[in-house]
């Protein structure tokens, strides 16, 4: 099994309390976890302060006013999740020093000829396979990378904020093609056989997360390309990345095979789970330091902080919601709403619905580890098929695309210099377009 386990331990191992009362929670405690994650809401959409240190603000809250103590809502600083990130980070800033990024960046300028909607489908279909195979993070820790060596190669044509996005949003979708793309395939499997129920197939998720990949395409290139258009450049951001003069102009052979080595380690590491995925990165980030393919000064200045720190604190935010029985109170009150007679279309329908709001804000993982026994007990209780139901769910959590917390890929987008209510236009409107399709397809695929 292949994604972010240690992900999944860190959240999961909080549900797990919760649901055998190891950690007992108050209705107050939920409240309070709801109204700071409200106040982050806006704080978030309004950007009177960093998105980062809203972040930080809102774990602080959860600590000063009991609903976590510090090493709850702290904790996803440890977790695999970052550590993958600025290890795929650090090796993708080598691929620059060394000269080999600016390599690969002229090659495909020249396969797309200078166009950037080719050059993003070209960057999305490539990201369908180590998404819907590895890992939607670990695609997207690979797949940015390539996107910033054509935009530096174009020289001026292809922007970060025309791409940045719709590549994170793909290799978030991929991940929903396959039972191992991501976390809540895993832990849906496991809750299954845990209940007495078979496993679902490798691709039995495929006919509902495939149409998806298609309407993002679609969207892309109609509507979806003129909204990145609008959002206009940050200067700052465009150029923030400082590239070593020395490495344009002498590139190394040696060095630039010794970092492609390590990114064909990093890979073939991701496919045989030889350790975890932030274990493997962070060794190729070791590696890369070590052989002179990036120094030491080079990694601290070239690191994107502020998606290490959002990252770290909406997993601090996601563990608010669990330690405190707000996402427990959400999820009971929409089990209240569906009725005794609630038809199994309907039913299904709302608890996407439900998921998608809440995976906006909190992880894929915790929402699945949240849903999914709770789903598998309302199957169960209103004779609906079971499997037909987790599905549903499972393609909820993997259609996430309205903020930049909801999963990794998106995070790590924020170097293009997005605001918060640019993920609102773009990742909302596709989010709201991706939850109509997959209720219209359930019908025809799950039977329901």
């Amino acid at each position: 099994m292949l994604n972010n386990i240690s992900s999944e331990g860190f959240l999961s191992t909080i549900i797990t309390q919760i649901t055998s009362n190891e950690v007992g929670w108050r209705i107050d405690s939920a409240y309070i976890a709801l109204i700071i994650i409200g106040i982050a809401l806006v704080l978030y959409v309004k950007e009177f302060i960093p998105i980062a240190t809203t972040s930080l603000l809102a774990c602080l809250a959860l600590v000063a006013t009991g609903v976590l103590d510090f090493g709850q809502a702290f904790g996803g600083f440890a977790n695999d999740m970052v550590f993958l990130i600025v290890g795929m980070v650090v090796v993708g800033n080598a691929l620059f020093e060394t000269g080999a990024a600016q390599t690969a960046g002229r090659g495909v300028l020249k396969l797309v000829g200078g166009n950037e909607k080719f050059a993003v489908i070209i960057l999305i279909l490539i990201a369908i396979i180590p998404a819907a195979f590895l890992s939607n993070t670990a695609a997207a820790a690979m797949m940015l990378p390539v996107a910033v060596t054509a935009i530096h190669a174009s020289g001026g044509k292809f922007r970060k904020k025309r791409m940045y996005m719709v590549i994170g949003i793909a290799a978030v979708t991929s991940g929903g093609l396959t039972m191992v793309g991501s976390t809540p395939q895993l832990i849906a499997q496991s809750r299954l056989t845990e209940a007495g129920f078979e496993r679902f197939g490798f691709f039995d998720i495929i006919l509902l997360g495939a149409p998806i990949i298609i309407l993002l395409l679609l969207f892309y290139l109609t509507i979806g390309h003129k909204i990145l258009d609008k959002m206009g450049e940050d200067p700052k951001e465009e150029h923030k990345r400082v590239v070593n003069p020395q490495a344009l102009s002498t590139p190394s052979l040696i060095k630039m095979w010794i970092v492609l080595a390590v990114l064909i380690f990093c890979i073939v590491g991701f496919i045989t789970e030889l350790w975890t995925l932030g274990t493997v990165a962070m060794t190729g980030a070791v590696i890369c330091i070590i052989t002179g393919c990036i120094s030491q000064r080079r990694v601290f200045e070239t690191m994107d902080w502020n998606t290490v720190v959002i990252i770290g604190g909406s997993l601090g935010l996601s563990a608010g919601l669990a330690y405190s029985g707000a996402g427990q109170m959400i999820a009971e009150g929409a089990v209240g709403l569906l009725g005794e007679n609630a038809s199994p279309w309907f039913v299904a329908s709302l608890l996407a619905l439900v998921v998608i709001i809440l995976g906006n804000f909190m992880s894929a993982t915790a929402t699945a580890a949240l849903f999914i026994p709770i789903t598998i007990s309302i199957a169960i209780q209103m004779n609906i098929d079971v499997h037909a139901l987790v599905m549903a769910v499972i393609v909820a959590c993997n259609i996430t695309y309205a903020t930049p917390v909801s999963t990794p890929p998106l995070t790590m987008t924020l170097s293009a210099g997005y605001k918060f209510t640019d993920y609102l236009k773009f990742g909302g409107l596709f989010n709201l377009l991706a939850y109509l399709l997959v209720i219209a397809l359930f019908p025809l695929v799950l039977n329901l």
